[in-house]
C-alpha cells in the first residue's frame, strides 16, 4: 500500500478539527507515526519478540487499536507456536481498509482477522498475549478501568499485556522538558513549528495521557500482579503488564 509524507497540518488551518484516524491519516500513517513517536520501530520489532516468547498454543493475541497493522504483522513473523490467531481491531472504516490491502500485498505466515469494531465492546477470550499500542490514551479515562479489567479476565495464565502510552508527569518541570523534547523530535524529524502546533491542538481532549503511576495503580485495580517499562523515550513509553 502506497503511503505519502505527512503534511496534513503543514499548511495554517483557519478551524482545527479534532483528529481522526480517516482516510487523510491513513494515507501518510505510517510516516506520521516514524516522525511523531520515538522508538517506535524498536517497539514494535520487541512486539514481535514478546509474542514470540508468550504465545501459547491454540490462543488468540490480539492488537486492540490496529491502525495499519504493524503490531500484528509484527506479531506473526515472529510466534512460531501451532494454531495461534491474530485477531486485529479497530475502530476506523479507513484503518481496517488499509490493514487489509496490506495483507493482501503481504500474506502473513498466520490467521489474521482484521475487525472495524469498538475495542471496548468486542468479546475478549483465549489470550494469550494482548496488545494496546498507543491506543489507551484515546480512550475516555473513565472507561479505561472497565476494558483493562476485561482484558485481564480475557487473558490465560501466564499471558501479557503490552501496553505502550504517552505519558505526562506529576512534576511540571519534567512534564515541560518531556513536552519540549518531544517536540524537537518531531522538528528533527521535518515538521514545523506550525505543524507541531495545529497538530497538538487537533489532539487535546482526544489524546488525554496519564503519569506513569497513574497506569500502574490501575493496572494493579484491574488485577494484574506486575507492570513495568521496558522501554521509554522521552514521554512515550511501552510498559509489559503481567497477569
Amino acid at each position: 500500500m502506497a503511503t505519502s509524507k505527512d503534511s496534513i497540518y503543514a499548511k495554517p488551518l483557519g478551524e482545527i478539527g479534532a483528529f481522526t484516524f480517516d482516510k487523510h491519516v491513513v494515507r501518510v500513517f505510517p510516516d506520521m507515526v516514524q516522525r511523531s513517536i520515538p522508538g517506535y520501530d524498536t517497539i514494535i520489532a520487541a512486539i514481535g519478540l514478546l509474542a514470540k516468547h508468550y504465545a501459547q498454543p491454540h490462543s488468540r493475541c490480539y492488537d486492540l487499536g490496529c491502525s495499519l497493522g504493524a503490531a500484528a504483522m509484527s506479531m506473526c513473523q515472529q510466534i512460531e507456536v501451532e494454531g495461534c490467531r491474530v485477531i486485529a481491531v479497530d475502530n476506523s472504516a479507513d484503518m481496517v481498509i488499509g490493514f487489509k490491502k496490506k495483507l493482501g500485498q503481504f500474506p502473513a505466515a498466520i490467521p489474521v482477522d482484521v475487525l472495524c469494531e469498538d475495542i471496548r465492546n468486542i468479546t475478549l477470550g483465549n489470550a494469550s498475549v494482548i496488545v494496546l499500542n498507543f491506543t489507551l490514551q484515546f480512550i475516555p479515562i473513565e472507561d479505561r478501568l472497565l476494558f483493562l479489567k476485561k482484558i485481564h479476565a480475557a487473558l490465560l495464565p501466564g499471558g501479557i499485556l503490552i501496553l505502550s502510552e504517552k505519558l505526562k508527569f506529576a512534576d511540571d518541570r519534567q512534564n515541560q522538558l518531556h513536552t519540549e523534547m518531544h517536540h524537537l523530535f518531531k522538528k528533527a524529524s521535518g515538521y514545523s513549528d506550525l505543524e507541531i502546533s495545529q497538530k497538538r491542538t487537533a489532539l487535546e481532549n482526544v489524546l488525554i495521557p496519564e503519569t506513569l503511576t497513574q497506569h500502574q495503580q490501575r493496572l494493579r485495580q484491574a488485577g494484574f500482579s506486575s507492570a513495568e517499562v521496558w522501554f521509554q523515550y522521552f514521554n512515550f513509553a511501552s510498559i509489559i503488564v503481567l497477569k
